[in-house]
């Protein structure tokens, strides 16, 4: 599943679906520029955004008609088949358990904001949350009436655990939250019989969206009876959670979620979810995913498709639609551990030989347009962009250039070495079926040829790239983070060090980034952005990392018999399945519309 918000993947943090797309039959203008948000000077009093500002609620969404039935049928080119395993601490799995099963305290909406720029927080497990006037205490008040789908009470208790598990194994802290793994969190503790507590080292409102968002929380007499070390490799196959949905059957071909019968938020004249059945099936490659939606034998796409307009609208323009809002970039990332690309002028030669516009057209249709190399997404985060130092720039010949003042000289099969005889050559990874990102780097190979670097692609399972990806078993790997609310979110996981074996895949390690990154939450407006330009800085001239395309929410979906999606009109939530917990506000929405 590409670009799975939970995946840090891509985090989470928040690295990183099938070439992982509302009602016109044309891509719609991205949602909202975002500006810098303003940290305000004394406390507020109701659910805050991970700037820190006082938001409204998001809205309800569309009238729930009380019809439940139907069966949806979601498809997303998979990269592998199921594992039937549900760890939503897991980056491998995660993507089929959180939302569907797993819940987090709030939800923070990346596509709608405020009138301030903020985005708009809904709350989910809990009911607010209240930030101290220092930001050094985050409470949140946890909801009464939540059942575990055992039936089991939720709890204060449950999430405390949750995060004390956490804490106890790092390797389930995929954001870097807690203090011991180089974020500000020291201490959550229970207070009363409904408020959880969040104590952290210093201020730390642009957490928020990590705490309250990223986190699933899950059952406390269920997963303390585990192995408390190895939390992040159960497995997980009966999942019991909060969410909409029971994971009732699954094979390595399709995963069968039922509705959830008592579900906290479905009262009898409004129930949710709507949707009886819900059918995930596995897909090794786009081409039969694609042909499937085409068909008319699923309603929620979330992949690349080439030629959607004749390919799959206009088989029923009336009821066949697309969005791809722009949220994060598709990148390049080189491990810094390899004695050749810890070299910036190889890696800065390898960001001047690509087409950034050809890799666009050639390998993405067109719909996910060229990425620049601050890293910066344009034009959702302009106001964050600073154009006077951006240098993307396609330039062979300076590519070239670049090499031989480094040393590096042009071997008779037109391939550069360097002084010890080692050649320009590296293996880039990707997923298995990601058919765009293949046709990408069919470009990008054709394109660094050309400047005399030699490389080859190597396909891979789901389950085994992430894992490469994160253990830097890799010379260049071609993927995305899961990026967040604001430019902070998806920089921190590029370039954070504390991120390292997590979703700082490129292993960049700076004392002087961590600073920045770690001054961001106390920092006013103002410096917010400053910090942003900083970091965009160190992009340029280090090349940390090759942002090459924007990546898009793949996101097609089917107005037959399924009304409540989202839409450019009403971005309630990100919509391709992939984003969690975005899938969880989707699922509660959308409704049969026949009987």
């Amino acid at each position: 599943m590409r670009g799975s918000r939970y995946l840090a993947l891509l985090v989470a943090a928040s690295v990183v679906a099938a070439a992982c797309g509302s009602s016109t039959v044309t891509p719609s203008a991205p949602p909202p520029t975002q500006a810098p948000t303003a940290v305000p000077t004394t406390a507020p009093v109701v659910s805050q955004t991970p700037g820190g500002i006082p938001t409204a609620v998001a809205s309800a969404g569309p009238t729930n008609n009380g019809i439940i039935g139907g069966k949806l049928v979601i498809d997303n080119e998979s990269g592998s088949t199921w594992t039937c395993q549900f760890n939503p601490f897991n980056p491998s799995v995660s993507g089929t358990a959180v939302g569907f099963v797993y819940e987090p305290l709030e939800f923070v909406n990346a596509l709608q904001t405020n009138a301030d720029g903020s985005n708009k927080v809904t709350p989910w497990l809990a009911t607010g949350s209240q930030w101290s006037p220092d930001f050094k205490t985050l409470t949140f008040t946890v909801r009464s009436g939540v059942k575990w789908s055992d039936g089991q009470p939720f709890s204060a208790a449950d999430v405390v655990y949750t995060y004390m598990a956490i804490k106890g194994d790092a390797a389930l802290d995929l954001n870097a939250i807690w203090s011991a793994n180089g974020g500000p969190l020291t201490d959550v503790a229970a207070q009363g019989t409904d408020q959880v507590v969040f104590t952290f080292s210093g201020p730390a409102q642009t957490y928020f969206y990590y705490v309250a968002d990223q986190i699933p929380i899950i059952p406390q007499h269920i997963w303390s009876k585990l192995d408390q070390t190895k939390l992040d490799a159960e497995a997980n196959t009966a999942p019991i959670g909060t969410g909409p949905y029971l994971m009732s059957d699954c094979s390595q071909n399709n995963i069968k979620y039922l509705r959830n019968p008592t579900y906290w938020q479905s009262t009898a004249t409004a129930p949710v979810p709507q949707i009886a059945e819900v059918d995930y099936p596995s897909f090794l490659s786009n081409t039969p995913a694609n042909l499937m939606l085409a068909q008319g034998q699923a309603q929620w796409g979330a992949q690349y498709i080439p030629n959607i307009q004749s390919f799959y609208i206009d088989k029923d323009p009336a009821h066949r639609h697309y969005w791809f809002p722009a949220t994060l970039n598709v990148s390049l990332f080189p491990n810094l551990k390899n004695s050749l690309l810890s070299n910036v002028a190889v890696r800065k030669a390898i960001s001047l030989a690509i087409n950034r516009a050809d890799v666009s057209q050639r390998g993405e249709s067109g719909y996910e347009p060229p990425a620049n190399q601050t890293g910066i997404v344009l034009p959702t985060y302009t106001a964050w962009y600073d154009k006077t130092i951006d240098n993307t720039t396609f330039d062979v010949t300076m590519a070239t250039n670049t090499l031989e003042s480094a040393g590096f000289k042009k071997g008779s099969d037109g391939i550069y070495a360097n002084s010890a005889g080692k050649k320009l050559s590296f293996t880039i990874k990707t997923i298995s079926g990601y058919t765009d990102w293949d046709s990408s780097l069919s470009v990008i190979t054709q394109e660094l040829k050309a400047a005399g670097i030699a490389v080859k692609i190597q396909d891979e399972d789901t389950t085994v790239y992430t894992p490469d990806l994160q253990k830097g078993n890799f010379d260049l790997a071609y993927g995305e983070e899961t990026g967040g609310p604001l430019p902070y979110y998806e920089l921190r996981q590029m370039l954070l060090s504390s991120n390292i074996g997590q979703t700082n895949y490129s292993q960049y390690n700076s004392p002087a980034v961590d600073t920045l990154f770690n001054s961001y939450a106390s920092a006013n407006a103002a410096d917010q952005l400053n910090i942003i330009h900083q970091i965009e800085q160190v992009m340029v001239t280090e090349y940390p990392v090759i942002p090459v395309v924007e990546g898009v929410d793949w996101y097609q979906y089917d107005t037959t018999d399924f009304g409540g999606w989202p839409t450019p009109d009403d971005p309630y939530a990100q919509p391709p399945v992939w984003a969690t917990p975005d899938n969880m506000v989707v699922l509660t929405h959308i409704y049969p519309l026949h009987p």
